[in-house]
């Protein structure tokens, strides 16, 4: 669930890596540190994060049409592209840095903390969201990279206000996953509710989607179709 500290990985580097995220949970809580400040950082619930990230996000806006004078059609258009962008972030994220994971204890601690605990322990509340100190870290040096990346094109002004739109595609993604984790689907959204219960309880290499199932389609990594309409559980 924690989102990682680079938003592309190229596929072909990872290849070799077969995913070894176990079908396998519990009922409980994860403990992810033995220190209780440092415990009581990968913890959160929805009020926190809407109050923290939601004036972060207006605030940028704000500033960025105030300060760096970007037009509002600017805004908007640059707002949609980033939380388009934020889907695609989301499958690379979760199938090639969520997922990855060797042998050596480092890289097995490094999965726990990102990813593995949730998969251990999927309906762990209080981690469900990404809490807001580390979230607004990572959020800082994710704006970093963006900012770098459209300061090569010369285009550096336009990074105030994309990045807004990803972090609101990220708030959205980790809203739609808590929900999946903890309240029955909503018929009109039954298909994405059991896309991500087939991804914990059978096919931990496929449905890398939450919040829609667009990228998998177009990698082909949709779970087998005769399972459609099949009630999964929701631990």
């Amino acid at each position: 669930m924690y989102l990682g500290l680079y938003f592309v990985t190229l596929p072909l580097k990872f290849k070799a890596m077969k995913p070894k995220v176990t079908t396998e949970f519990q009922h409980g809580q994860a403990r992810i540190f033995k220190n209780p400040f440092l415990e009581s950082l990968t913890k959160t619930n929805p009020i926190q994060n809407i109050i923290v990230y939601g004036i972060t996000i207006i605030a940028m806006i704000s500033f960025t049409y105030i300060k760096i004078g970007l037009s509002p059609l600017q805004i908007i258009g640059l707002f949609i592209a980033g939380v388009f962008f934020w889907t695609f972030a989301e499958y690379m994220l979760h199938r090639f840095v969520f997922h990855w994971v060797t042998e050596a204890k480092w890289s097995q601690r490094f999965h726990f903390i990102m990813h593995g605990s949730h998969h251990h322990y999927p309906r762990d509340e209080e981690r469900l969201l990404m809490p807001p100190v580390p979230g607004l870290i990572m959020a800082s040096v994710l704006f970093l990279l963006f900012y770098g990346i459209f300061w090569m094109f010369g285009i550096s002004q336009m990074s105030f206000g994309f990045f807004p739109g990803f972090f609101t595609g990220y708030l959205m993604y980790s809203f739609v996953h808590r929900a999946t984790h903890i309240t029955r689907p909503p018929k009109r959204f039954k298909n994405l509710w059991q896309h991500h219960s087939l991804h914990h309880y059978r096919y931990p290499d496929k449905a890398f989607g939450v919040s829609n199932t667009f990228w998998d389609k177009v990698f082909g990594t949709m779970p087998p179709a005769k399972l459609k309409g099949k009630k999964e559980e929701m631990a």
